[in-house]
């Protein structure tokens, strides 16, 4: 019986690749999401509730406003706080901007196909029930009403961190590179706390 001899190679070590990860600011929230005009339109178009653009900002700085007044917050932490809290506000609006820019683009290519005399598959369907392309376009119409909605919200969020903090929100990044320490080192480090 032939022995067989196996190659064995070796575990190549895991590398850590730093991400660059885009910042995410208020002015890219701002270019995803419909601005007042538009949502108006999608509003009047396709006879949705209008959004209260004017009366999400207010409600949004009073709200973090009163919220930070209860806080048992140093300035720096307070400021610390709220830069998280409207990282996240800020971060929601962009998501809502590119999911409504999603639709929007589904919307079109269905209504495109709709539009081609030589298909039958995307046909009105029964009498009195909406296409598929409508459906897509009546959901991205709420979508983008929703972003609006949101990127009204960031945008309280971030005139309230200006007027409790006194400085412009910035959004968090993190050092460009972490140092580095040895093993050796990082276990001393970690005896120091005991355990």
């Amino acid at each position: 019986m032939a022995s067989k001899t196996r190659t064995q190679t070796a575990a190549k070590p895991a590398t850590r690749t730093a991400q660059v990860r885009q910042s995410i600011t208020l002015e890219l929230a701002l270019a995803l999401c419909p601005q007042s005009g538009l949502a108006e339109n999608l509003s009047r178009t396709f006879g949705l509730d209008p959004v209260d653009t004017a009366g999400i900002r207010e409600a949004t700085e009073e709200h973090l406003a009163l919220a930070s007044k209860t806080l048992p917050l140093s300035d720096k932490a307070l400021e610390m706080h709220l830069q998280r809290i409207v990282g996240a506000y800020v971060s929601s609006a962009y998501g809502a901007g590119q999911f409504y820019s999603t639709k929007v683009t589904q919307a079109r290519d269905l209504t495109m196909k709709l539009a081609n005399e030589d298909r039958d598959e995307d046909r009105d369907g029964v009498s009195g029930f909406e296409s598929r392309a409508e459906r897509a376009r009546i959901f991205a119409a709420e979508m983008g009403l929703q972003a609006h909605a949101l990127v009204a919200a960031a945008e309280g969020a971030v005139s309230a961190y200006a007027h409790l903090t006194g400085s412009e929100w910035k959004p968090y990044e993190a050092p460009s590179q972490a140092p580095n320490v040895s093993r050796a080192s990082a276990t001393a480090q970690m005896g120091a706390f005991g355990g």
